[in-house]
């Protein structure tokens, strides 16, 4: 049976089966709910609220009792006065009758702040394909050799890197005769790696056109590039439409194991996602897609399945094994991806388990296996990969950091996006804040038309930071009960809690709080990446770091100095800590640029040795000791003297 529903303010208004969830409904829609644990019930963000009543213009009766009955997570999860007002969870809520559904302000997906560049390198230009004017003759009765023969006997007798062994896409072959003789036997052929024709354009046609995807599991950032001036030519990002089922990759690969058209959906989302990247890039400097002849993507592991329609299954578990490490080349055709139909997609090698493609794109840009100083790389993500080492050998692991520092984990927690609070400063003396929003640049009272929504993870860092600094919490974490403000109070849970904007000041008439579960999902974010890093340190058997360099969005919009004072990563010189932006995304165009640099990603994903940190033997004492802010028993030179500041 079908019933109506209608998604308020959005405006959608259809009808759907029965016994499927809202957050089902809302997906298939398009109406974007906030689901970061992927329809488990765990994060409570798909916050929404039933109108009741008789809505006589839409011409439905509206209930609770059209929905399936609350459940125990949704108690868990819901305040009693939500419960009172109709709220309800829409991964929980199933359809039963006709409804009328409002989406609350914090429930609804923003349009998030991605990062798109990183710091560019220098490089020598020499891309997997190339362009070669020739001049053939024409078949007559006394030379009658095929048009394919005619093309690789010009190729091999003017370009001594040619031999007979040259091949030709099979689209371009059904449409050569015309191309040649419509050109008059005069055209310039594109060729794949010295080994494929995979164009042949008419004189004058000289452009040579490549894209570059960094495929984060949140984030998608794409560089449209010209191969024959190695210049970027237009950026364009999008929020990864996979958000819907969830923000980490386990829960991806769980929709995949359980649904039976998981993994098809998920493939067919991502696919859609980089075609929608290929026609804005194309449209924005006035060429069509099919002149698309080459892209570069890298990606975590469970990405790179997902993408190539691969089944991820097997790398959630125990060995973590990949179906393929070394880098990949495939037919963008043969992926559904909309560029020339001879067109090649070029996946970067994976190193091992969850560190993908995206990790090795990070180090061909950065060189670290070049440097004499032992050096640090984070890439902190959705998912973080941790680097260490020098041009004598590289340690790489991944930790779990991403979902607490982008938000799922955090009450009032949001990704990047308008309204967002991405800085904020606490009153040592008065405990009072001021804060940044995204979108707006004040302090104190947020009174412009960009009114707060939530906290990002550079202001989740910044707040937990300050809160310590302030004395409001301790170095284990906990709220200081001693406190006098009316900004440090006890939450309906009973726990403490500091208040960061009062509801008067906000887009969602909420206080915007930090909790004491906020700050506990930070210090274990933070424990992990400490406890990953100082593994890679003692198995160097060094105990310093002379260089740290952060990649991606959230390193990059971070506060270093107050990552280092709750001992996100080992003690350095703050003016050696460097944020780099889309390293992944640089690495990829590097690789786009210049084939050298991917037999180089190849040296380096075996070069690297990676370390699986939950199962070496001193992990439960590295991550305990990191708990604490900044650390239990490491100390920070670098920061001590903001440290002594902090009152006991």
């Amino acid at each position: 049976m079908q019933y109506n529903v209608i998604f308020q303010p959005a405006g959608w208004r259809g009808t759907a089966i029965a016994g499927k969830s809202l957050l089902e409904i809302s997906r298939e829609v398009g109406v974007d709910i906030e689901a970061p644990c992927g329809e488990t019930g765990m994060c409570g963000k798909c916050k929404i609220r039933v109108e009741a009543g008789f809505f006589e213009s839409l011409g439905i009766t509206s209930r609770l009792t059209n929905l399936s009955p609350i459940t125990e997570k949704e108690r868990k999860l819901l305040s009693q006065e939500e419960l009172a007002d109709q709220y309800r969870l829409a991964c929980c809520s199933r359809i039963q009758g006709d409804i009328l559904i409002y989406v609350p302000e914090q429930s609804r997906a923003a349009e998030q702040v991605i990062l798109e560049s990183g710091r560019e390198k220098a490089f020598v230009l020499k891309p997997a394909i190339a362009q070669y004017s020739v001049k053939l003759n024409k078949p007559t009765l006394e030379d009658y050799r095929d048009d394919f023969s005619r093309i690789k006997d010009a190729l091999g007798s003017g370009f001594i890197q040619f031999d007979k062994n040259v091949d030709i896409d099979y689209s371009l072959l059904t449409q050569l005769p015309d191309i040649l003789r419509q050109n008059r036997w005069q055209v310039n052929v594109v060729v794949w790696n010295d080994s494929e024709i995979i164009a042949v354009q008419a004189q004058g046609e000289e452009g040579l056109y490549g894209i570059a995807i960094d495929i984060g599991t949140t984030t998608i950032a794409a560089s449209l590039c010209d191969l024959t001036t190695g210049s970027i030519i237009a950026r364009e990002s999008l929020i990864n439409s996979q958000v819907r089922y969830g923000d980490d990759v386990i829960s991806r690969i769980t929709y995949c194991m359980m649904n039976d058209d998981g993994l098809s959906t998920l493939n067919k989302i991502i696919i859609e996602d980089i075609n929608t990247l290929v026609r804005r890039l194309t449209k924005t400097v006035g060429i069509e897609p099919k002149m698309v002849l080459e892209m570069v993507l890298v990606f975590n592991t469970v990405m790179h399945h997902l993408v190539l329609n691969i089944n991820p299954q097997y790398i959630g578990s125990v060995p973590f094994a990949s179906a393929i490490r070394r880098s990949f080349n495939v037919k963008a055709k043969e992926l559904g991806i909309e560029i020339a139909k001879s067109g090649y997609v070029h996946c970067l090698p994976i190193e091992a388990g969850f560190v993908g493609a995206d990790n090795v794109a990070v180090l061909i840009a950065e060189e670290p296996y070049k440097q004499d100083k032992m050096m640090l790389v984070i890439d902190i993500g959705t998912n973080g990969e941790i680097n260490f080492g020098n041009k004598e050998g590289m340690l790489s692991a991944s930790c779990a950091t991403g979902p607490a520092l982008e938000g799922a984990q955090i009450k009032f927690g949001m990704r990047a996006a308008p309204g967002a609070i991405e800085r904020v400063v606490i009153n040592g003396f008065t405990k009072e804040a001021e804060v940044n929003t995204i979108g707006e640049s004040i302090c104190g009272s947020l009174s412009s038309q960009v009114a707060a929504k939530g906290i990002c993870g550079s202001g989740i860092i910044d707040a937990v930071a300050e809160l310590f600094k302030a004395g409001i919490i301790r170095s284990d974490g906990t709220f200081n009960k001693k406190i006098e403000s009316p900004r440090v109070r006890q939450g309906v849970d009973g726990k403490f809690e500091y208040v960061l904007v009062w509801a008067q000041d906000t887009a969602i008439g909420q206080d915007i709080t930090i909790t004491q579960k906020d700050v506990r999902a930070v210090q274990l974010a933070k424990a992990a990446l400490y406890a990953g890093a100082k593994i890679l340190m003692n198995k160097k058997g060094v105990d310093k770091v002379d260089e740290v360099i952060l990649a991606g969005a959230f390193g990059n919009y971070i506060n270093k100095e107050n990552a280092l004072v709750i001992g996100m990563f080992p003690d350095c010189d703050l003016e050696n800590v460097t944020a780099v932006g889309n390293a992944a995304g640089e690495g990829a165009k590097l690789a786009l640029m210049n084939v050298d640099k991917r037999a180089e990603a190849e040296h380096v994903a075996g070069f690297i040795q990676f370390v699986e940190t939950a199962t070496e033997s001193e992990f439960q004492t590295n991550f305990y000791d990191a708990m604490f802010f900044p650390h239990a028993k490491d100390t920070f030179p670098h920061i001590q003297q903001i440290l002594n500041t902090i009152p006991i």
